[in-house]
């Protein structure tokens, strides 16, 4: 079996999917002022009924659906980084730097799914509906904690693409090596 390989698209997998999480996450927030600025024919005359408060509404569904979104990769990439370190440590050749990255990757994301994303999300929702104007201790802890979190996701992109490269790296010597053993005019 190659262990590699399977190492390789489980660690592809999981920097992909914390790529498009990131793109998704900013995505939302910017699609309400877009919405607002240019709404549909059907949708115009709802949100001039809601007048104001169209925009701190959609915000809310925009933050509980990132909420959601963010509590289930992190569920994923749980099982991704089990799977990746399970994959290491089964085969024989993994170099101990490997596990490293890969249990430094598995463990910051276990501390932000149990001790950083629900604050996240508690604090989130008191501040929700909080006009921007005033001033607030909640809000200021969340974006904190949002400081936090985007500085450990940081950190382990960066050690994904780390392990990534040095899966990448052995694949790649391992091949030359096996290049330089087999000669097709040498018939010893």
């Amino acid at each position: 079996m190659h262990y590699r390989r399977l190492a390789s698209l489980l660690v592809g997998a999981w920097l992909s999917g914390s790529l498009v999480m990131m793109a998704v996450a900013t995505h939302n927030f910017r699609g309400v002022d877009r919405l607002l600025e240019a709404p549909s024919a059907r949708a115009a005359p709802l949100l001039r009924e809601l007048g104001q408060d169209a925009r701190p509404l959609l915000r809310y569904q925009v933050s509980e659906l990132n909420r959601w979104y963010f509590q289930m990769w992190e569920r994923a990439q749980l099982v991704l980084g089990i799977a990746v370190l399970g994959v290491l440590l089964f085969r024989a050749e993994g170099k101990p730097s490997m596990l490293v990255l890969s249990s430094l990757m598995l463990l910051s994301t276990a501390a932000m799914h149990w001790l950083i994303t629900p604050e996240i999300i508690r604090l989130g929702r008191s501040i929700d509906f909080l006009p921007e104007t005033v001033f607030s201790e909640q809000r200021n802890r969340f974006w904190g904690l949002h400081t936090t979190y985007s500085v450990i996701e940081t950190v382990k992109l960066g050690a994904g693409l780390a392990l990534a490269a040095m899966l990448l790296r052995r694949r790649k010597r391992r091949t030359e090596k096996a290049e330089e053993e087999w000669d097709p005019l040498d018939p010893a």
